[in-house]
């Protein structure tokens, strides 16, 4: 407990000013001095699917963009490396995702700057410029290679998601877990195989943080019983408030916190709101023939439905969250197993439905207000903000 305690101040303090100050701080220099975290963005798929530019000003286009994210007071952001389970050389493209990412890093010198470790981390925080790190969502992206998982190391990522909403023959997912018929395990079972195992071995070895987002139940626990570091949930909510098979039980929640690990908490509103799913539905069934139409064009799948949000947008705003949930589920958390392994993994630009207020990155002060409201503590908001998956990864290194 005492190595946790040290570690968040030294965290906590990296961007605080010198100055001891005696008056009450202003939101935004609560929101300012805390080392803000996000661990899951998907704006690299639009810069391949679309063509766009994160250094662009994306405005109307996006939930991000590098101007945006600072606006936002966002220091540190894991940028999803992503593919469905039907895309064709899909390490290939995932390489493509991080060679995307480079360019902009290259271009934007002062602005962000890929970090290995939770040492640069902090030194590129000082210096005011975002520290870029990846995830990899979907463990079928290094094709079954255990040997891959060393390359994208190197190339930065620091967490990897073991399944997307596909099964891998190596671990099963909560979308195949909880259908009749859904894809097991090359085992024939649900969970890890051995071969799975070995996985998380290896990326505990190298540093990789394992990441339970998505993956299904079964699968969870024997994470939990194979795994000698502390886990992350990159982008998951709380069942319990909003029961979706991507989201978190207690006990799994319990689990995670005896781990020392954190849930970041997830901004989409079918994860929030128990109301949205059906809503969604509906509106995904008046709109079909025309993402059929797009689908048939090539458009990918997720696209072509995503475009049918930003055509009807009156239609879209009605389907949202009310931004207090996303508070709700942080304190759930908080409540159950206490302020240390709770954070935020909005899901921006892999989302349609943000809760309503948190239209964009340049939103984020919104939590911390609405955390300053909810009477706690700068120290806590700090831990929630980003000094507790700061630990995790400086646990895992």
């Amino acid at each position: 407990m005492r190595y946790l305690i040290v570690l968040f101040f030294v965290f906590a303090s990296c961007k605080k000013s010198p100055e001891n100050k005696t008056e009450p701080k202003s939101l935004a220099e609560i929101h300012n001095q805390a080392i803000f975290v996000d661990t899951h963005n998907d704006i690299l798929l639009h810069t391949m699917e679309k063509s766009f530019l994160i250094d662009d000003d994306l405005t109307g286009k996006t939930h991000s963009d590098l101007n945006r994210m600072k606006q936002g007071g966002l220091d540190v952001q894991f940028f999803s490396v992503w593919s469905d389970g039907n895309q064709l050389n899909p390490y290939k493209y995932a390489n493509a995702q991080i060679d995307s990412l480079d360019a902009v890093i290259k271009r934007n010198p002062t602005k962000i700057v890929k970090v290995a470790n939770t040492e640069e981390l902090l030194k590129v925080v000082q210096q005011h410029k975002i520290a870029a790190l990846i995830g990899l969502e979907g463990g079928h992206q290094f094709e079954n290679d255990i040997d891959k998982l060393d390359t994208l190391f190197n190339r930065g990522v620091r967490y990897i998601t073991l399944t997307w909403n596909n099964s891998t023959p190596w671990a099963t997912s909560a979308s195949d877990e909880t259908k009749k018929e859904g894809t097991l395990n090359s085992e024939g079972e649900k969970g890890l195989t051995k071969f799975g195992k070995q996985i998380v071995n290896k990326m505990n070895t190298l540093g990789i943080m394992v990441d339970i987002s998505h993956v299904g139940e079964q699968t969870f626990w024997d994470v939990i019983a194979t795994t000698t570091k502390p886990i992350i949930a990159s982008h998951s909510s709380v069942y319990n408030i909003c029961p979706h098979p991507r989201n978190l039980n207690d006990d799994q929640i319990k689990a995670i916190a005896k781990n020392g690990g954190v849930i970041q908490i997830n901004f989409n509103s079918g994860f929030i709101d128990a109301t949205v799913a059906k809503k969604e539905e509906k509106f995904l069934i008046k709109h079909k023939t025309e993402i059929d139409s797009l689908k048939q064009l090539g458009i990918n799948p997720y696209l072509a439905e995503e475009s049918m949000y930003s055509k009807y947008r009156l239609e879209t705003e009605e389907l949202k969250a009310p931004f207090h949930l996303v508070i709700d589920h942080i304190e759930y958390i908080i409540k159950l197993v206490g302020v240390d392994y709770v954070g935020i993994g909005s899901d921006f630009d892999g989302i349609v439905l943000p809760p309503k207020q948190l239209n964009d990155v340049t939103t984020y002060p919104l939590i911390t207000k609405a955390l300053i409201e909810r009477g706690y503590s700068e120290k806590d908001i700090d831990k929630i903000l980003g000094g507790n998956i700061l630990r995790v990864l400086k646990a895992n290194e």
